[in-house]
C-alpha cells in the first residue's frame, strides 16, 4: 500500500484489505448466529453506492437464505457530510412484512441510519437491524442501536473499499486516510 492522489487530496494507507476481510468474517459470524435457527428469509438492504464491496462480502458468507435489495442516500459533497440525507433511489422491491438488514459502508453523524429507520417503518418493515462496516463513535450520537459493527475508527475522512472522495477511489481494496 502506498499513498494515493484523488482529485486534489492525496490520501494515505490506513485499513489493509486484510484486515478488513478479517472484521467482515467477525461480522458475518455474529448475523449467522442471529438467524441460524429462523425459517424467516430476511432482507439485506445495501445502501449505494458505497456499500457495494462489504454487502457482497457479507452476502458470500452467509449460511441462510436472503433477500437483496438496494437505496440509495446522498449526504456527502466533497469530504463532509451536508447533514442533509436526500433519497436518491427508492427501494428496490417491497419489504413490508419482513426483517430488514441495513447494510451500510460507514456511519458517522447517524443523520442516515435515521433516514433509513424512518423509511423502513414507513414501508412496513418488520424488524430493522443495522449493520455497518465502520463506525465513527466519537460523532455518532443518535439513539438507534447499531447490531452488527466490524471496526471503529476515529473521525477522519476516508476512501476505498467502496467509499469515496467525490465518485473516486471505491476501487481499492485497501482503506486510504487523508494525509494531514
Amino acid at each position: 500500500m502506498e499513498r494515493i492522489t484523488l482529485h486534489d487530496k492525496s490520501f494515505v494507507p490506513y485499513i489493509p484489505y486484510e484486515k478488513i476481510m478479517s472484521s467482515i468474517d467477525a461480522v458475518a459470524d455474529k448475523i449467522n448466529a442471529d438467524f441460524k435457527d429462523t425459517d424467516e428469509i430476511p432482507v439485506l438492504l445495501c445502501v449505494l453506492n458505497g456499500s457495494i464491496m462489504f454487502t457482497s462480502e457479507i452476502m458470500k458468507r452467509l449460511e441462510f437464505d436472503c433477500e437483496l435489495v438496494s437505496t440509495r442516500l446522498s449526504s456527502y459533497t466533497g469530504t463532509s457530510s451536508s447533514g442533509n440525507v436526500k433519497q436518491a433511489l427508492g427501494l428496490t422491491a417491497d419489504i413490508s412484512g419482513k426483517t430488514v438488514i441495513v447494510i451500510e459502508d460507514i456511519v458517522d453523524t447517524g443523520n442516515t441510519i435515521v433516514e433509513l429507520d424512518h423509511i423502513l417503518k414507513e414501508k412496513g418493515a418488520k424488524d430493522i437491524r443495522m449493520c455497518t462496516m465502520l463506525l465513527k463513535p466519537d460523532v455518532y450520537d443518535k439513539d438507534i442501536r447499531l447490531d452488527y459493527v466490524a471496526m471503529e475508527i476515529d473521525n477522519s475522512f476516508i476512501v476505498g473499499f467502496g467509499l469515496d472522495y467525490n465518485q473516486l477511489g471505491r476501487n481499492y481494496k485497501d482503506i486510504y486516510i487523508l494525509e494531514k
